[in-house]
């Protein structure tokens, strides 16, 4: 069957987030006369404050926030019944655009783990590295220097994050690291080096859509056309050959909903995230035939395993008072007027303040000892043994503090600082894929899977008592936020409260009760907002939907390249995955397309 194509082009991305934008940008540097058009639902992103000022980051997970998705999964028993909500980008550079900024990397046996063809650790070290300008330390073997993605310590420090380090050190008694991140430290304390994706040089964000394709404005042939959803690809005899798309109604509320078609003489580039490129796979008919039987599409290509694998990081995320007379975000993420323009002033100046910061500079990539381990008990034992026990470079979790309070709800306008965990090989899987609602239209069908796995919740219980045995010796500490602590029973010595100053280094743990972990389970896990893996490479017949090369299997022209292709969830925030997934796929297409690309 033949379509009217609006336009033709030779490479086509569904999607545009940070891995289109690395993808597109490479080969349009590589070979300008290509014709490449990315389709991004959400807006554009181009030097608006919201995204290129650091500290505004959170600003993208309010309620009404129009640069974010917000997935409502399905009710689990393991949530107490629960809908958990997972946020996804929605906009021109995707999460590379609104996320935390923070520059962490998986161990580099992580990726050996994949066990695919060229994609192990040896070959994917340079490209981590031609990712990135390290502007820390010099000279360090694992990170880079000339890269468009700069790496700073941002704009100004945080005493907080010292006090953190210096607590963490004495007494969870952890040693101290200047590099975390060189893919196989673990276990140490890192201070200033929770290191940020802020250039250091104009204290701005750096991101995937400024530093790959917007700074290629003078090249006509690479289009990018924003709120543009794409509905599905297009086949001619099971050949990719152009997408369908619309006008996005929360991108462009009130705009005509009619279908548009473009033409891609070359390559279909899915690439639109977890959420999003399974679902378009789906709508052009390449899928498991019970999910697309139950929404009245033709099945193409018997690929059961698009939109399976769903996976993620676990975390929670609990506030504390901080005494007055300590620096923290919050009277910038208040909007507090004077507090603001004082520091855009500073920051318009000399590129520093808190403006260029997100509170968030240090860290630990925690593995528990052998004391901890007995206390975690044998629910977790299975996963220890299996997993984390012989690989001395994986962590269990991120134990770290935000100099502020991350979250929306009306507190008190006082100071905070919130600590969390995040916990980085959770064993439970989910799935996302297509339904019809209620009302015949399209929807989501989203299992999360969050804490199906019993070892899952172990280290996030542990986590929170540790941290907490850490906040409360800090000398900022002036007690817990009680609504978003657990509720612990009356009488416990457990319970939350104010407090008049932190406890003693050498202090006694706090003792729980059953009645207490109790209350700590039923306690609210969070998405990290890591989603990735449902449309994962591995081999057709493990569920697999790419190859090596990222070709979708049973078809011609289509490749996916974004989050969605990691068969194994990575121990990361996920930024740095998505920039590495786009520097090698913009390396497997160049092959593909004859192009010899240096840059």
């Amino acid at each position: 069957m033949s379509y009217p194509f609006l336009s033709e082009f030779d490479i086509i991305f569904a999607g545009g987030g940070s891995t289109a934008c690395v993808v597109a940008g490479r080969l349009a540097a590589c070979d300008p006369s290509l014709r490449i058009l990315i389709l991004e639902g959400g807006q554009h992103t181009l030097n608006k404050a919201a995204h290129v000022q650091p500290y505004q980051y959170f600003t993208h997970l309010a309620p009404t926030s129009t640069t974010m998705t917000f997935n409502v999964g399905n009710p689990s028993p393991h949530l107490n019944g629960r809908a958990p909500i997972v946020h996804c980008a929605h906009c021109v550079g995707g999460g590379s655009s609104v996320n935390f900024m923070n520059y962490t990397r998986s161990p580099a046996s992580d990726f050996d783990d994949w066990g695919v063809d060229g994609w192990e650790s040896k070959n994917l070290i340079p490209l981590m590295k031609k990712v990135e300008t390290y502007e820390v330390q010099a000279d360090r073997p694992t990170h880079g220097y000339n890269g468009p993605i700069k790496v700073s310590s941002g704009g100004c420090k945080m005493s907080i994050s010292e006090d953190f380090i210096r607590v963490g050190t004495k007494y969870h008694k952890r040693p101290f690291s200047d590099d975390s991140n060189d893919l196989e430290t673990c276990n140490t304390y890192s201070v200033r080096h929770f290191i940020m994706y802020i250039d250091g040089t104009t204290g701005t964000r750096s991101d995937a859509a400024h530093h790959y394709v917007y700074n290629q404005a003078h090249n006509p042939n690479l289009q990018i056309w924003a709120g543009k959803r794409v509905k599905r690809v297009i086949f001619e005899d099971n050949r990719a050959v152009g997408v369908e798309f619309t006008n996005d109604p929360v991108s462009c509320p009130g705009a005509d909903q009619s279908l548009i078609t473009a033409r891609a003489s070359k390559l279909v580039i899915v690439s639109a995230g977890a959420f999003g490129s399974p679902t378009i796979l789906e709508r052009s008919g390449i899928g498991a035939q019970a999910v697309l039987k139950r929404c009245d599409i033709e099945q193409l290509v018997d690929l059961p395993g698009v939109g399976e694998n769903y996976q993620d990081h676990n975390g929670a995320f609990v506030p504390y008072f901080v005494g007055d007379e300590f620096v923290t975000m919050d009277k910038l993420w208040r909007g507090e007027e004077n507090v603001v323009q004082e520091h855009l002033a500073r920051w318009k100046s000399n590129r520093k303040s808190l403006i260029a910061q997100n509170g968030n500079d240090a860290k630990i990539k925690w593995r528990p000892d052998d004391e901890e381990l007995k206390v975690m008990g044998p629910t977790f034992e299975p996963r220890w043994k299996e997993f984390f026990q012989d690989n001395p470079e994986r962590a269990v979790a991120i134990l770290t503090v935000f100099a502020g309070y991350l979250g929306s709800s009306g507190l008190p306008p006082r100071n905070y600082m919130t600590a969390e965990i995040i916990t980085l090989y959770p064993a439970s899987v989910g799935s996302v894929h297509i339904k019809l609602g209620e009302n015949g239209k399209e929807d989501i069908d989203f299992t999360t899977g969050y804490l199906d796995d019993p070892s899952d919740i172990v280290p996030l219980n542990f986590g929170y008592k540790k941290l907490r045995e850490i906040c409360r010796r800090m000398p900022s500490y002036r007690g817990e936020v009680t609504a978003f602590h657990p509720c612990f029973p009356e009488g416990s010595a457990a319970v939350c409260k104010e407090a008049s100053g932190p406890a003693d280094l050498n202090a006694p743990d706090i003792i729980y009760t059953a009645e207490d972990d109790e209350a700590i389970e039923q306690f609210h896990l969070q998405t990290t907002w890591h989603s990735l893996g449902t449309c994962a490479m591995k081999p057709r017949e493990d569920r697999g939907v790419v190859d090596a090369r990222l070709n979708v299997y049973g078809v011609a022209n289509l490749k996916v390249a974004d989050l969605s292709i990691v068969p194994k969830v990575v121990g990361t925030n996920t930024y740095s995955t998505a920039l590495l997934i786009g520097e090698k796929a913009a390396m497997i297409i160049a092959e593909d397309l004859g192009i010899e690309c240096r840059s």
